[in-house]
């Protein structure tokens, strides 16, 4: 049995933490946060996952196992003490009645085990265990009023999600009403009831659709999850009914709400009441049919219509659960056992290399292809040099793959007895594949990288950093727009954008034709606007050239702090990489990145054109008009939403720092004020911890109009 239930991750366990130096362990905290923080990002918001959802939660357990070894660099706002989750702008946002959990995960039968031990302690014996297939989905919380559906929402952030009702309504299995015998249950038939599930889209579905974008030339969807979220979040309802969406349900915000005792009793209620319930669960008396629940779920699980990555082991009974309540991220009564990746083996035909957005080439193996975990690879991640090294695939060889989390298929490695005399060895590039130009390898780094900012691979997204709000803000300048500018060669590095004329831009086709079959373009008034933006731009502060340029390891504040000791382009490039390590902010990789970055020549010559076009190469000297410094020595910290004064964090922080405040991104006890809007997240509890001063907007803004700071 233990051997059918391994680890769910494959990757090392990190249950003991190698010794590290308090020095180093703050250094891999703050890495591994900002790496969990970016995935996460591209998992909720964009539905466009990097990584797999295995190598996710090893870098999730790393970081708990390192907070746990050195508790003085635990933060109330690590990952690993919040739901991950992202509220997107475009849907209204909806507090739950009660906050959406995560679950704690089991990657295998040990940890299993030992959380039965744990509840087993926390009760004095191990009570029933309901178990129940993990749905590989979306999870949704469906509220109704009067036996009506009223409101749905999206997790969110746990907190607030994002309201999805008219988009829910048109998913099939979803009752508008629960039915009549049901309501019978309802502890409080007055109150409003919200119920819980995941929105899911079948194998089937989800198999025709990417073959329906990939006709249309559309991207395609890494897996039924994604497809799942990125249908139910659409603007248009109609979208989402044409995407075959289903529904399991499982759960109520407050057990309290029904006249149930437990797990068990819900679920059956549930079927009664009009939702579509999972067949797979089971209600066990001992550990040994807990794990005989997963073993048979994990034979079964590719012959499923839908996704599974797990199963969710829950204390039964209502009043046991309450009485044990929950960690700040996952309730002590319930546990997520993980299934371990799916593993195949197939002929490596070739390795090519893909250059990424930020210039890093990752060699990629192209695969006889093979179906794993529901769906056909025919090409998977080599990582870097190293890694093709110490896994010893060559060109010719069968090759062990798998799909950790259904998401991004890997080699494991070669299956040696079967290597052909002929396989060949990968060099790795000198010059990069899509340019031409030189790679580096800066040290310390295992991946060869691109520094050229005329590299057509990397181009799209450095010009759509350019023109992002945090840099040049040139509003209007959308991904569609620069895609075809790209397309029609009329823009390939950021200083082609100030070469543009009007005619250019109305001229540019949207993609898109008319009723008699004729092209649309963007048009005259259109490309006023755009014209006017990009004029518009040549004006902003030189730290938001500098940032805009997309220099490795260089964001917004560290721009700020090198533009304080070297105001102008002349005095930067003159630098060498020692001076610039002096810098505040400024460490010895930022230092090599901008030292290799400036002595790039197609570098220079963009930078000499922007320069010729009229950006702004300096820093602008403090005028008679300006702003009196008086927040000068002061640091700020921005949370939550200022909806009084209708303001981003962005503007806000811009006000700031014209008074000569410094805005930081983390709570800590130099922080001078924490300025709170609607809600404030952990950042708040942690200003409240340390005694930092909190603001509200009505403050803020007597401390904007008086431009003095208050006292508290």
């Amino acid at each position: 049995m233990a051997s059918d239930l391994k680890g769910g991750d494959g990757l090392p366990s990190h249950e003991a933490v190698r010794e590290l130096t308090a020095a180093e362990a703050e250094a891999r905290i703050q890495a591994l946060r900002q790496e969990i923080e970016h995935n996460t990002y591209l998992y909720y918001a964009l539905d466009a996952p990097e990584i797999s959802d295995a190598a996710y939660d090893s870098l999730m357990r790393e970081l708990k196992a390192l907070e746990e070894a050195h508790p003085q660099f635990a933060t109330d706002d690590s990952p690993t003490k919040r739901v991950g989750g992202y509220i997107e702008k475009q849907f209204t946002p909806i507090r739950h009645a009660e906050r959406m959990y995560s679950l704690d995960n089991a990657m295998d039968e040990e940890e299993l085990r030992a959380w039965m031990e744990s509840v087993r302690k926390l009760y004095g014996t191990l009570p029933p265990l309901c178990c129940e297939l993990k749905i590989d989905g979306s999870s949704i919380a469906l509220t109704y009023r009067d036996g009506l559906l009223v409101q749905a929402a999206t997790r969110g952030d746990g907190t607030t999600g994002e309201d999805v009702t008219a988009n829910m309504m048109g998913v099939a299995d979803v009752p508008r009403a629960l039915k009549k015998d049901a309501l019978d249950a309802l502890a409080h038939p007055e109150r409003p009831l919200e119920l819980r599930g995941e929105v899911y889209m079948p194998k089937g579905s989800f198999e025709a659709l990417n073959l329906e974008a990939q006709a249309e030339g559309r991207k395609q969807f890494a897996n039924p999850r994604n497809a799942a979220a990125g249908s139910l979040r659409q603007k248009d309802p109609a979208i989402t009914r044409e995407r075959d969406l289903a529904t399991f349900m499982y759960s109520v915000s407050d057990n309290a709400a029904l006249k149930l005792k437990g797990q068990w009793e819900l679920l059956q209620w549930l079927k009664e009441a009009g939702f579509h319930v999972n067949p797979d669960v089971a209600l066990c008396q001992t550990e040994e049919e807990v794990i005989a629940f997963c073993s048979s779920s994990l034979e079964k699980r590719n012959s499923l219509p839908y996704e599974i990555d797990g199963v969710v082991v829950k204390v039964n009974d209502f009043a046991l659960q309450d009485a044990a309540g929950f960690t700040s991220r996952a309730p002590k009564w319930a546990i997520a056992f993980k299934f371990p990746p799916e593993e195949k083996t197939t002929l490596l035909r070739d390795i090519t290399v893909q250059v990424g957005r930020t210039g890093v080439l990752t060699p990629v193996a192209e695969l006889e292809p093979v179906l794993i975990a529901g769906s056909v690879v025919s090409r998977a991640t080599l990582h870097n040099e190293d890694e093709v090294h110490r896994k010893d695939v060559r060109v010719g060889d069968t090759v062990i793959v798998r799909k950790a989390g259904d998401v991004i298929p890997e080699v494991l490695g070669a299956v040696i007895t079967l290597r052909p005399e002929d396989a060949l060895m990968w060099e790795a590039p000198k010059t990069c594949p899509s340019c031409g130009m030189p790679v580096i390898r800066e040290e310390g780094e295992a991946q060869l990288r691109c520094v050229s900012i005329d590299c057509p691979a990397q181009a799209l997204e450095r010009l759509l950093h350019w023109v992002s709000r945090e840099a040049m803000d040139i509003d209007g300048m959308g991904e569609e727009i620069i895609r075809r500018l790209v397309e029609t060669g009329r823009v390939s590095d950021v200083a082609d954008f100030y070469s543009l004329s009007e005619d250019d831009l109305a001229n540019l086709s949207t993609g898109r034709v008319n009723k008699e079959g004729e092209t649309i373009t963007l048009g005259h008034p259109t490309a006023r606007k755009l014209m006017s933006a990009i004029e518009a731009s040549k004006s902003r502060p030189f730290d938001r050239v500098i940032g805009g340029l997309g220099m490795r390891h260089i964001g917004k504040n560290t721009a700020t702090d090198l533009v304080e000791v070297y105001p102008s382009m002349d005095a930067l490039m003159q630098a060498s990489e020692e001076e610039l390590q002096e810098v505040h902010g400024i460490g010895e990789r930022a230092a090599a990145s901008i030292w290799a970055f400036l002595r790039t020549p197609d570098n220079v010559s963009v930078i000499e054109r922007l320069q010729a076009a009229g950006v702004s190469m300096a820093a602008v000297s403090p005028s008679e008009d300006a702003l009196p410094q008086t927040l000068s020595g002061l640091t700020f910290v921005l949370t939550g939403t200022l909806t009084e004064l209708r303001m981003s964090r962005e503007e806000a922080a811009d006000q700031l720092k014209a008074r000569g405040g410094k805005v930081s991104s983390s709570v800590s006890g130099k922080t001078s004020y924490l300025i709170a809007g609607d809600n404030p997240g952990s950042k708040y509890d942690k200003a409240v911890k340390l005694r930092v001063p909190v603001l509200d907007e009505g403050q803020f803004k007597a401390l904007m109009d008086t431009g003095e700071p208050p006292v508290l």
